[in-house]
C-alpha cells in the first residue's frame, strides 16, 4: 500500500473499533465499511490517532512526512512576523523585535521583519527604526485584514525563498491561527506561548521556555533537526524595542501570484468589541476581580475603582468561566499576559495559572481576606481584609483626591 503524507492505516490490523475517529481533532478519519480510512486533505499529521490505536493499526513514517522544507544547512537569519491592524503595526511586533535583535546579534545574523497589508510601506520604516535590518513587505488589498488561507500561503512561499533559521510571532489571535499552519506547511516544530527565549551558545539553537503541566513547571524546548525554529510569544512578555530614527535598513517589496491570495472565506465585516474601560493588554493600571467578589453584581465595585484610576478591568478564569465578564478580560495562562505599572488583585487567591499572566507587573497590590492566599507571595503590598469595605473606601479616597 502506498504511503500518502507519511501516514497509513494497516487494513490487516484495523478492527473497526472507531477509537481513532473520536480522537482526531480535524475529522480526518472516517469509516468505510468496517475499516477506518484517512482523508488526506484534512490530515495534519498530528499523530493523535497513532497514539490512540491500541492495535497499532495506524503507522506514521517520519521520513516521509517530516523532512523540513528548509534544510539545516541553508537556514540563516532571524525573522519577526509583524502584525498590523488597519495598516498600523501592533506593539507586540516591537516587543518581538527587541528580543529578535538580541538573538540575531548573538548569532551574528540579520534581523528581518515580514509585514503583510495593503498600504504598509510607511510602517516598514518604523520596523527598521525599532531594530530590523530588513523588512519584507507584501501588499495587496486581500491582505488588508488577516485571513488564514492567503496569509499562510504567502508567508510560506516567502520562507521557502529566504530560508530563515528562527521565526518569532505574537501569541495573539492572529499568531495562534497563523503560525501552526506555517509549521505544518514547512514540516517543522513550534513552541507556543513562550515566556523566555535564549540562544544555546554551544549548539547555536533557540532555547524556547514555556509553562507546562498547568503552569507548575517551566519547560525549555529545542528544535534540533528542523528549520525554521518557530516560537510564539505572548503580548507584554518582552519590553518594546526603543525607536532610533537614525537606523537604516532595506525594504524589500515581494510580489506573489494571485493563486496564493485565494481564500475559501469571504470577509464580510469586522466588528470591534466595545469596551467601557481600557484594553487590559495596553493598560498601565489593572484592577482584577476573582471569585472572592461573590456575585456578578459586585463587579461594579471593581469597575468603579478601575474608572477612578483610569485603568482596565481584569479577571481570573473562574469568573470568566462563570460568564460574569468576557474572555477578553481574562488574565492568566489561558487568558492574556499583562505587565502594567500597577496591578490590584481583588478577591483573587493566586493560583499559578493566574500568576503566570501578571507576576511581571511593576507593582502588585493584593486584597484578600485569606492571609495564606498564594497571591501574597508575589504581591508587593498585601491587604488582609474585607474587599467589600476596602475597595469602596479606596475608590472614594481616589475620587476625592482627583487622581
Amino acid at each position: 500500500m502506498k504511503v500518502l503524507k507519511g501516514i497509513q492505516i494497516l487494513e490487516d490490523k484495523c478492527v473497526g473499533c472507531q477509537a481513532c475517529l473520536g480522537v482526531c481533532p480535524y475529522d480526518a478519519i472516517y469509516m468505510q465499511g468496517k475499516k477506518a480510512k484517512i482523508d488526506y486533505d484534512k490530515c495534519t499529521l498530528c499523530g493523535a490517532c497513532v497514539l490512540k490505536c491500541k492495535f497499532e493499526a495506524i503507522e506514521m513514517e517520519k521520513k516521509a512526512g517530516f523532512k523540513s522544507v528548509v534544510s539545516l544547512e541553508d537556514a540563516k537569519g532571524v525573522w519577526v512576523l509583524a502584525e498590523q491592524k488597519n495598516n498600523k503595526v501592533q506593539s507586540v511586533s516591537y516587543e518581538l523585535l527587541n528580543k529578535g535583535r538580541e538573538l540575531a546579534d548573538e548569532l551574528k545574523v540579520e534581523l528581518t521583519a515580514v509585514l503583510l497589508g495593503s498600504d504598509v510601506k510607511e510602517e516598514a520604516q518604523c520596523l527598521i527604526h525599532r531594530g530590523a535590518d530588513k523588512v519584507i513587505i507584501i501588499e495587496d488589498t486581500t491582505l488588508n485584514h488577516y485571513q488564514s488561507g492567503p496569509y499562510s500561503a504567502v508567508i510560506t512561499e516567502i520562507i521557502k525563498k529566504y530560508k530563515p533559521e528562527i521565526i518569532l510571532a505574537g501569541a495573539t489571535t492572529i499568531g495562534r491561527s497563523l503560525v501552526p499552519r506555517l509549521a505544518i506547511k514547512l514540516n517543522t516544530g513550534l513552541t507556543a506561548d513562550c515566556t523566555a527565549l535564549e540562544i544555546d551558545k554551544k549548539n547555536k539553537l533557540l532555547l524556547q521556555t514555556r509553562p507546562a503541566f498547568g503552569g507548575n513547571i517551566m519547560a525549555t524546548i529545542m528544535c534540533q533537526n528542523h528549520r525554521p525554529q518557530m516560537a510564539t510569544v505572548r503580548h507584554k512578555v518582552f519590553t518594546e524595542a526603543t525607536e532610533d530614527q537614525s537606523r537604516k535598513g532595506e525594504i524589500i517589496e515581494e510580489k506573489v501570484s494571485s493563486e496564493l491570495l485565494n481564500s475559501d472565506i469571504v470577509l464580510k465585516d469586522i466588528v470591534e468589541e466595545i469596551e467601557e474601560t481600557i484594553n487590559i493588554s495596553e493598560a498601565d493600571i489593572i484592577v482584577a476581580a476573582g471569585r472572592g467578589i461573590g456575585t456578578k453584581e459586585n463587579l461594579g465595585l471593581i469597575e468603579d475603582l478601575a474608572k477612578a484610576l483610569n485603568g482596565a478591568v481584569g479577571a481570573s478564569r473562574s469568573i470568566v468561566d462563570a460568564g460574569w465578564v468576557p474572555y477578553s478580560h481574562q488574565v492568566g495562562q489561558t487568558g492574556r499576559t499583562v505587565c502594567p505599572k500597577l496591578y490590584i488583585a481583588c478577591g483573587i487567591s493566586g493560583q499559578i495559572q493566574h500568576l503566570v499572566g501578571m507576576q511581571s507587573s511593576d507593582v502588585i497590590i493584593a486584597i484578600n481576606k485569606d492571609a495564606d492566599a498564594p497571591i501574597f507571595k508575589v504581591a508587593n503590598y498585601g491587604v488582609v481584609g474585607d474587599l467589600f469595605k476596602i475597595v469602596p473606601a479606596l475608590t472614594k479616597q481616589i475620587q476625592a483626591s482627583g487622581k
